[in-house]
């Protein structure tokens, strides 16, 4: 096998490698998708053959693998670019690591190291499409959100709170914080829930349930904070 083609499988193997990936986060509805990691794949791939090419060249001096120590110093810049804070979500740490990977896939391909490459990917791969599942089936309350109940302050039971509690402990929700706000010319009450929630909620159904407790329930509302 000649240079030529040894060069040209192992750019295949990293832009076929790179855009099963873009695609798995492309089909989560992720910003970084399949153009993004195919350019990164095969880029980082052409920038590691670049670096075997001047190792083995007597031409150049110097150390050629600053070029790899650049490419993974450049990744870490993109991928933090990746990592949005919504609220108190935190969002893109997985395609941020990803960005890493993929990265490390088309070095590793460039360097022609294609069994040990391999492994990895599947690794990755079977970790992407099957862990997604278990973390929801195990750890469901993912989302953390601030329920808000506004009522009216009456004559009427005040030993509501509790009730509210087992009513979001029934449907998922991990409660961390409470803060509680009276407003007395109005005569109201608010009361806020730090929560853990599960990406499926039946806010209907809650919303009932809430009514259901308290007459004097004004308003409900669950939102990103």
């Amino acid at each position: 096998m000649n240079f030529n083609s040894e060069y040209i499988i192992r750019l295949a193997l990293s832009f076929v490698c790179s855009f099963i990936l873009g695609l798995e986060r492309k089909s989560h509805q992720h910003t970084v998708g399949i153009r993004t990691l195919v350019s990164m794949g095969i880029s980082c791939c052409l920038l590691s053959i670049l670096s075997i090419y001047m190792a083995e060249s007597p031409a150049v001096k110097g150390d050629p693998t600053r070029i790899a120590a650049g490419v993974i110093t450049g990744i870490g810049f993109l991928g933090g670019g990746a990592i949005l804070k919504l609220g108190l979500n935190i969002r893109g740490l997985t395609t941020a690591a990803i960005i890493f990977t993929t990265s490390a896939i088309g070095m590793a391909f460039g360097a022609g190291l294609y069994i040990p490459t391999l492994i990895i990917f599947f690794i990755v791969i079977i970790t992407l499409f099957t862990m997604d599942k278990l973390e929801k089936k195990f750890f469901p309350a993912a989302k953390t959100k601030v329920v808000i109940l506004q009522l009216l302050i009456s004559n009427s039971k005040t030993d509501f709170q509790e009730s509210f509690l087992n009513i979001m402990k029934k449907h998922g929700f991990i409660v961390h914080d409470t803060n509680s706000q009276f407003l007395p010319k109005e005569n109201q009450l608010q009361i806020s829930y730090t929560v853990k929630t599960p990406d499926k909620l039946d806010t209907v159904k809650i919303a009932q349930e809430f009514s259901e407790v308290s007459k004097d329930l004004l308003s409900f509302s669950i939102m990103d904070k």
